[in-house]
């Protein structure tokens, strides 16, 4: 157990990794931004909570088109821009809307993203959902958008059992790194058959909400486990994604103690004892 000072400081643990495919090990806690730069009032307090989160050690950071309406890809740019941190150092997620999702509405959303966020590659670019468009003309692109450069890896988002099984059909689909869906304590549907279906085709899974937009810190019995492991709700939940090797989790806020918070995460290990009265709380599917 450690004080809650402790927990909230800059902490100097090796961030949890896993490997994507290519082998590349890549970060298991990171910041998401939705919501960021949605009011240009607030924009320059939101990049310089996000420039903290990278000096301060955070590495992965998950952004879309979709937030702010491209505001939040600009507000992680200006954060990009003035973090003392080298941009090789770090892993940027994007994602597409659907309905640009076409052949050439890939690329062109894909450019237009990186514009906004002042880079030239995107480390991991995602289908932010299913749309109209053929499954197989987004997978086209984005080989294209890795051939050019302009992408490391790509993925694909809220995607369910019959959606991945649907992917899994289309030539290229191997290559499919990640798919990020709303996971966390309360919210364990993915458990049932969409882990198993990911694990067994190596497809890494990224949880979204994994503090369920704020409710899993305010349930009584998080807090009550949370004292007895002298680490906060909100730690608690977050550690207790991270048991699973193949979860990365991107939870968001907009305070500088909230990252602080997030990053104490590392400090926090959940024992036998609190894993099965986690279990009892929060049953699985």
């Amino acid at each position: 157990c450690f004080s809650l000072s402790e927990l909230f400081m800059s902490p100097t643990l090796e961030m949890p990794t896993l490997k994507l495919t290519g082998n590349e090990n890549v970060p298991r806690l990171g910041l998401g931004t939705w919501r960021m730069g949605e009011s240009r009032a607030s924009r320059k307090a939101e990049a310089r909570v996000l420039q903290h989160a990278i000096e301060q050690g955070m590495r992965l950071l998950d952004t879309a088109e979709m937030y702010g309406d491209g505001g939040a890809e600009e507000v992680l740019g200006e954060a990009l821009r003035n973090a003392a941190v080298p941009r090789e150092q770090l892993f940027i997620v994007s994602k597409v809307y659907p309905w640009n999702a076409s052949s050439r509405g890939t690329i062109a959303a894909c450019e237009d993203s990186l514009k906004r966020m002042g880079i030239d590659c995107v480390d991991l670019y995602l289908l932010h959902w299913r749309g109209e468009h053929p499954l197989a003309d987004t997978v086209g692109a984005f080989q294209k958008l890795k051939r050019d450069g302009k992408i490391r890896h790509w993925g694909v988002s809220n995607f369910d059992t019959g959606d991945m099984r649907e992917l899994a059909t289309i030539d290229g689909a191997d290559e499919c790194a990640v798919n990020q869906v709303y996971y966390n304590l309360a919210k364990r549907w993915p458990e049932a058959t969409l882990l198993p279906l990911m694990r067994e085709r190596g497809i890494a899974t990224m949880a979204y909400s994994p503090l369920d937009q704020g409710a899993l810190p305010k349930h009584k019995l998080l807090i009550s486990i949370a004292a007895r492991c002298g680490a906060t709700p909100a730690q608690i939940a977050l550690a207790w994604l991270l048991q699973a090797k193949d979860v990365i989790a991107i939870p968001k806020t907009s305070r500088i103690e909230g990252v602080d918070e997030i990053l104490g995460t590392g400090r926090v290990k959940l024992n036998a004892e609190d894993l099965a009265l986690l279990q009892k709380i929060f049953p699985p599917p």
